[in-house]
């Protein structure tokens, strides 16, 4: 069938003990009494969540066109395991998956808010397993950001990172579930039990040069202060950031799916064939062969 928007998308749901309350609001979404909703998968066709359309096919039986990466919402009440994705070589000789380079767009950010990306300067291998040996906190040795909406992050395979509390925001990665768990800030749960640790993986992929942790390595922006287009590029996917108004033509890369992620205002697109209305913080795919006009808010294009 043709990829167009009159097919929207239902995420998948992934409920996380560090998750929140936000992102069902803004989804609208009824919440439940197990554990808070931390990710909505919106375009995904991995095995761990896949989304599918209205009428409940997946993903994976609409199109075969290819899908190298992954949408997702976060939502968080309390910061993530500092932890690390391996890059495609290790994840195909290790794990038989791809790599998992991913990148953040922040959309809302509670006072004091910020995430862990990066080792400090100086901090060595040696240095860092020996503290995980001693049952340190790990986060003294990580560079933290404070963050405001729009801020950008680019989060390649091999470097540290853990998400903080009080943060949504709209992750875009390589369609991979491979993470290595370092250090879970000694979260045990209702039985006392600690969630599973990977650390001879990470001692494997951690890349501790200095170059790959200095903030440029991130490419830090705000996007929504730049208005800036073209956002970032990976082999994966392209990422463009739209502000209230656009035609979107000529779009996507060669049997790749194009993926539209709206920001937070009802959207109308409109061609020459169908319009529609997209709600807040809902994702569509879109037709590469038609010129689309958007209309009403913010919104990030995945292609």
């Amino acid at each position: 069938m043709p990829l167009n928007f009159n097919n929207p998308l239902i995420p998948h749901f992934v409920y996380k003990p560090w998750g929140g309350s936000r992102l069902a609001t803004l989804k609208g979404l009824s919440v439940t009494d197990g554990e808070p909703l931390g990710e909505t998968w919106e375009v995904s066709r991995h095995q761990d969540g896949v989304t599918k359309d209205s009428q409940g096919q997946p993903l994976s039986h609409l199109t075969k066109e290819q899908l190298p990466y992954l949408v997702k919402f976060i939502d968080t009440a309390e910061e993530l395991s500092v932890q690390v994705h391996p890059d495609d070589a290790y994840a195909a000789q290790y794990e038989n998956s791809a790599g998992k380079t991913e990148c953040w767009v922040i959309l809302e950010a509670q006072p004091g808010a910020g995430l862990y990306l990066g080792f400090k300067p100086g901090i060595e291998k040696k240095d860092f397993f020996a503290a995980i040996d001693r049952g340190e906190d790990l986060s003294t040795m990580l560079q933290f950001f404070p963050v405001k909406p729009g801020d950008f992050f680019y989060v390649p395979a091999k470097t540290i990172h853990a998400l903080g509390g009080g943060l949504t925001l709209a992750e875009i990665q390589q369609s991979s579930g491979i993470t290595y768990r370092v250090w879970d800030w000694n979260r045990v749960d209702k039985d006392g039990k600690s969630r599973q640790l990977h650390i001879e993986q990470a001692k494997a992929v951690l890349n501790f040069d200095a170059n790959a942790n200095q903030p440029l390595a991130f490419k830090l922006k705000n996007i929504f202060a730049t208005k800036e287009k073209n956002v970032f590029e990976h082999a994966d996917f392209k990422l463009s950031y739209y502000t209230k108004q656009a035609e979107l033509k000529s779009l996507g890369i060669s049997n790749r799916v194009v993926s539209l992620i709206n920001l937070g205002q009802k959207l109308m697109l409109s061609s020459a064939t169908s319009s529609q209305v997209i709600n807040p913080y809902e994702c569509v795919l879109l037709n590469r062969e038609e010129t689309i006009q958007v209309d009403g808010g913010d919104f990030l294009v995945v292609e």
